[in-house]
């Protein structure tokens, strides 16, 4: 990770990197997702106090990560150390959000959030009515 990269992430943080590496898992970030990260930002009550100027760094430390060979692993890590375990729901809620947004669920976006359930310890019925209610809200 670069110098200027954060070494330790806020709880808001870690939810922007959850639905950063979402976004980026497939290599191709589109612009319906970039708009669901930022709607997220600026309206949900979690990220009141959150300095969106801090959405650039964050973006940045998870593409970097993702360029290492065991970068999704220190990512996880970074993740699990700034997140309560009360908000793993609330990740992976926005995760699946943004997997969601382009209407379109990639192989990759797949495998991270299944990535992702297991690094949060979600119970899988749990995460099923998170992925249900995504794909409710995003169907066209």
């Amino acid at each position: 990770m670069p110098d200027d990269a954060p070494h330790s992430f806020t709880p808001q943080d870690s939810l922007v990197a959850l639905m950063v590496a979402v976004s980026a898992s497939d290599e191709d970030i589109r612009t319906a997702e970039l708009v669901k990260i930022q709607t997220s930002v600026q309206l949900l009550p979690i990220f009141s106090d959150y300095d969106e100027d801090r959405l650039t760094t964050v973006s940045q430390a998870v593409f970097d990560l993702f360029e290492q060979e065991d970068g999704l692993d220190a990512l996880f890590g970074l993740i699990r150390e700034g997140l309560p375990e009360r908000l793993f729901e609330t990740g992976y809620a926005l995760a699946c959000d943004v997997a969601a947004a382009d209407g379109t669920l990639e192989e990759a976006e797949l495998r991270l959030l299944e990535e992702i359930r297991y690094e949060l310890n979600l119970d899988r019925l749990h995460a099923a009515a998170i992925e249900r209610g995504a794909r409710a809200r995003h169907l066209t």
